[in-house]
């Protein structure tokens, strides 16, 4: 997505900060983002890293076990350790009034004109994403801090120079959620004793340390989205993170309130248990349905039979993402939650009418299913999209939500969850994994973490299926329709054009300025490993923000 040019940021040296004890900072500090990486503020997720350091490199090693069980033939099921919370009456606590309507959630980075155009965008909620769709660079991530500071406040504005248009909020903007990144990522600027800092807690902890009361007191609060996690106990670290914040920062327990995305495979086999870890700071479940087709290859990657076919036919009406959706909503409705459906990445064709509507079409489909099966609202990428959504479930649901609206009917058993896609693998869809992904890759690289990429709105999710789906298929020689086997040779003769057409089609100049080469690198290094990488970007990060401009004390 293209973006004005940023007015460069002066900056401080780390060094004239008041840095506490222990902490230490890598990069550069504009001088606006100090009001942001106060003292007290570091101080509060150093005390949160401490504390929680340990529990967190735990659960990530207790990931990489489950992996090695799954690849040995231990395939998941509902725990029956945990079958008293499965069968066992209980609800989450309520939420408070601007939760309870939920229909149009719209999702997007914290960049600043980003943030006022979903605030303004007339959805009910706008999920500011410091995650998949965020390129972590380090002034990247503390201006997203400090333009969420400005819109808590109803401050924030933005004036597109080159465009001669100013930017503010409306009178009654939307619902701010927050979702900080997952906890496998580090933050490799921030540093306490000695340590890269928990990438959740260093998001988490700036946001709530310096807007949890200013919510409150106008009405609102602090709500987060919860990305990634793999299990309860994962979730149970997530409530003892609020526990811990609310006691510190004086604040009732319970005012924090959670929507944890059911983004992998094994968390859909703990949905009752995540919802019960958080029932004081549940605010429901989401289907986050791109992660969750990536987690489903990656978790199965030992496994021939596993293997899926192109990423256009793993739709919502395949048998394994259908039941997953549908024993969302029905758990959610059992717990008085809410069940929050998946996103709608295409957007707006404006300068193409029919892609236009065949793109309008099919979101209108898809939340047309969504609202008919019982979800209590859903996402969109772009604000063109709000009103449409909104209209299908308008038709089926008149009250703020349809949680009392029981899905009694449904019945999912772990062969649901667990039955593979049908469908053919294509040359087209190599084509399109190849390309996405480095185009994708390129901007994430280049500083931009959501991505307009043929009529859809890319994020980080997208690249993961795309070098995923790579792998799988070069891993297991899988065929394609025409009999020719998926092999390095293949993949690197195919990327090789793409690249080309790449190039033919931004420009020889754009291409080399443009991380492109660089990229398909990436690309071309995760596809022959002999296992995935645990997420791509992982390993990208390391290319960002390299060397550290200045050092701290």
């Amino acid at each position: 997505m293209s973006q004005p040019r940023s007015i460069p940021l002066r900056t401080i040296a780390t060094h004239h900060l008041d840095l506490p004890a222990g902490v230490r900072i890598l990069g550069d500090v504009a001088r606006d983002h100090a009001r942001i990486l106060t003292r007290e503020a570091l101080e509060f997720v150093a005390a949160l890293q401490r504390k929680f350091r340990s529990e967190r490199d735990g659960l990530l090693e207790a990931r990489v076990l489950r992996q090695q069980r799954i690849d040995q033939g231990a395939m998941p099921d509902f725990l029956a350790e945990t079958s008293y919370v499965r069968e066992s009456d209980w609800t989450i606590a309520p939420v408070r009034a601007d939760l309870e309507d939920r229909r149009v959630e719209i999702t997007g980075p914290v960049d600043r004109k980003m943030i006022i155009n979903a605030l303004n965008s007339g959805a009910q909620v706008f999920m500011a994403d410091f995650e998949d769709s965020h390129s972590p660079g380090w002034k990247a991530t503390i201006q997203g801090q400090a333009n969420l500071h400005d819109a808590v406040r109803r401050k924030i504005t933005f004036t597109d120079h080159e465009k001669h248009r100013h930017y503010s909020l409306n009178e009654e903007p939307a619902t701010l959620m927050v979702r900080p990144r997952g906890w496998h990522l580090p933050d490799k600027h921030l540093f306490v004793d000695g340590e890269q800092v928990s990438a959740s807690l260093l998001d988490f902890g700036l946001f709530f340390f310096h807007n949890a009361q200013e919510l409150i007191d106008r009405g609102s609060g602090p709500y987060f989205y919860l990305p990634k996690l793999e299990g309860h106990l994962e979730a149970r670290l997530w409530n003892d993170v609020f526990l811990f914040a609310q006691d510190t920062r004086g604040i009732p327990r319970g005012t924090i309130k959670a929507t944890v995305l059911i983004e992998t495979i094994l968390a859909a086999f703990e949905m009752d248990e995540i919802l019960f870890e958080l029932r004081e700071h549940s605010a429901g479940l989401n289907c986050g349905r791109w992660d969750y087709i990536f987690s489903f290859i990656k978790k199965f990657r030992a496994y021939p039979e596993f293997v899926l076919p192109d990423r256009s036919a793993v739709g919502m009406d395949q048998h394994f993402l259908r039941s997953y959706s549908r024993l969302l909503i029905e758990t959610c409705h059992r717990r008085g939650a809410h069940a929050m459906g998946g996103m709608a990445a295409q957007i707006p064709q404006k300068s193409d009418p029919t892609a236009n509507w065949a793109a309008l079409a099919k979101v209108r489909a898809d939340k047309r299913r969504e609202a008919g099966d019982g979800h209590d609202g859903t996402w969109v990428a772009h604000p063109g999209l709000v009103e449409l959504a909104r209209e299908e479930f308008d038709q089926v649901m008149p009250g703020k939500n349809q949680i009392d609206r029981r899905r009694d009917d449904v019945e999912v058993t772990a062969a649901d969850l667990l039955t593979v896609p049908t469908g053919l693998i294509t040359e087209a869809g190599v084509r399109q994994n190849l390309s996405v992904g480095i185009r994708y890759m390129a901007a994430w690289l280049s500083g931009t973490g959501c991505v307009p990429i043929q009529g859809l709105m890319e994020d980080a999710a997208t690249a993961e299926i795309c070098r995923i789906q790579l792998w799988q298929w070069r891993r297991h020689r899988a065929r394609l329709d025409d009999g020719r086997v998926v092999d390095s040779l293949l993949l690197r003769g195919l990327m090789a054009e793409e690249l080309e057409r790449i190039s033919d089609e931004v420009g020889t100049e754009r291409f080399l300025s443009g991380n492109f080469k660089r990229a398909a690198d990436l690309f071309d290094a995760f596809l022959v490993e002999h296992e995935p990488s645990e997420f791509l970007t992982l390993v990208a990060y390391r290319a960002i923000d390299s060397p550290p401009l200045s050092t701290g004390t």
